[in-house]
């Protein structure tokens, strides 16, 4: 059979499974067997696919997802999060828009400990779209940064969707988690930026009000208090893998503790918060367990039809430079986004267009950071952004008269702020190496 009658049958398979709304994994995992029973010769197909799925999601490296999901889950459901905004608040002062500025900072720190983009914005939605409102800020200067600020949890260590691309593309989760950390950061700058510089030149987006004086003795008490802790916690993870003094599933194990001991301290540690928090590790971790294990097989079951290396054949054969591809495809996987979930889109699109990197000579880990913000992107891009829905559950509760059209027409000045900070990873490869480069 051909290549792109293979692909064809495939894709056409799994989008029909989709459209019945059967879970992605599921979906894959009924694709996957019936393409191992027709090109692998019945049962023995079978026994193949299980043996792929058993030595993809036996790899010790990847301990590191169900740990950090747990130490996110109990960041959040411990109900701390109010309390580290409070900090950041007393030190913005009277900085245009800053309530703007208060959900990058609190996103930037909160994604550095939670990794998912929708409980950045669940907290951050729930608490200061409310008091965005009473001031009087514009729609845009109120869902905007919030929605903004979501990304920076997948840009930011310790990051759920990084690790999934680290195992797909077959590179080093720690040097992974730490190239990551360089466009996140920039990110987190450039919409401080366009919100102070927004606001400066339209004040009625961000009306300034009167604020109570605080003394510096009372801001640095809050944030030795509230943000310093946390602060720990993230050099338990993104430090020690650093410096070389643990490996990502060691950083992970010492995240959660120490995450589990600071809610503790904070008496916050109740058998609720404690029960929650393992059933939804237990939940999540399963389903990308077998997200990962049956993309394994779909690698296979490519590579076996060839149409792996008829696509690289392919990609190689068009007379344009190898970057221009490089950008065609990002402009493949932000169209996807659009319109599809990005878990199910890393599942499609990935073992095809790794094989394209490595024959174009690409860095494997350059091209996964790319991806992954471009992933990031299409989780907040209209119409279908799952993260966009999240939002809008959010603000049917707190803020009634928000619509689809406003949510949408806010993340749009962010999608082009994430846009140049690609394109400087394009121009600029060293802005994702460097950090892995001083590693030791």
């Amino acid at each position: 059979m051909e290549w792109w009658l293979v692909l064809l049958i495939i894709f056409g398979a799994f989008f029909v499974l989709m459209a019945m709304k059967m879970p992605i994994a599921f979906a894959f995992l009924l694709v996957n067997t019936v393409a191992a029973l027709f090109f692998w010769k019945g049962t023995a197909g079978i026994v193949l696919s299980v043996n792929s799925i058993r030595d993809a999601i036996s790899n010790f490296n990847l301990m590191t997802l169900p740990l950090f999901v747990l130490l996110s889950d109990v960041v959040a459901q411990s109900g701390m999060a109010p309390n580290m905004m409070e900090a950041f608040d007393r030190w913005l002062g009277r900085l245009p828009g800053r309530l703007g500025l208060l959900s990058v900072a609190a996103g930037t720190l909160f994604g550095a400990l939670t990794g998912t983009g929708m409980a950045s914005v669940a907290m951050l939605g729930n608490t200061l779209v409310p008091e965005m409102e009473k001031r009087g800020y514009a729609k845009s200067m109120t869902l905007g940064p919030i929605l903004g600020s979501a990304g920076l949890a997948v840009m930011i260590p310790p990051s759920g969707m990084a690790i999934i691309i680290a195992a797909m593309t077959d590179v080093s989760i720690a040097r992974f988690l730490i190239a990551i950390i360089s466009p996140g950061l920039m990110m987190a700058i450039l919409y401080a930026v366009y919100i102070i510089l927004r606001c400066r030149l339209n004040p009625s987006l961000a009306p300034p009000y009167e604020l109570a004086d605080t003394s510096l003795s009372e801001k640095v008490i809050y944030s030795v208090k509230y943000i310093l802790p946390f602060g720990l916690i993230i050099f338990l993870v993104t430090g020690v893998i650093f410096l070389g003094m643990a490996t990502p599933t060691e950083a992970a194990a010492t995240g959660a503790l120490g995450a589990i001991i600071l809610v503790a301290c904070y008496r916050r540690l109740t058998w609720t918060v404690l029960k929650r928090s393992l059933a939804s590790t237990v939940r999540l971790t399963s389903m990308v367990l077998l997200i990962l294990g049956t993309a394994a097989v779909f690698s296979q079951i490519l590579a076996f039809s060839e149409a792996t290396k008829e696509m690289s054949k392919l990609a190689l054969a068009f007379p344009l430079p190898p970057i221009l591809i490089i950008i065609a495809i990002q402009v493949v996987g932000l169209f996807l986004g659009s319109v599809m979930s990005t878990v199910a889109i890393v599942m499609i699109t990935l073992p095809i267009f790794m094989p394209v990197v490595h024959a174009l000579g690409f860095d494997p880990l350059w091209f996964s950071a790319l991806y992954l913000l471009n992933m990031e992107m299409g989780a907040v891009s209209p119409p279908f952004g799952l993260t966009l829905f999240v939002m809008k559950g959010i603000t049917d509760v707190v803020s009634p008269s928000t619509t689809m059209g406003d949510i949408f027409k806010s993340v749009y000045p962010y999608i082009g702020i994430n846009l140049i900070v690609m394109a400087i990873m394009i121009a600029f490869p060293v802005t994702v190496s460097l950090l892995p480069g001083l590693m030791r």
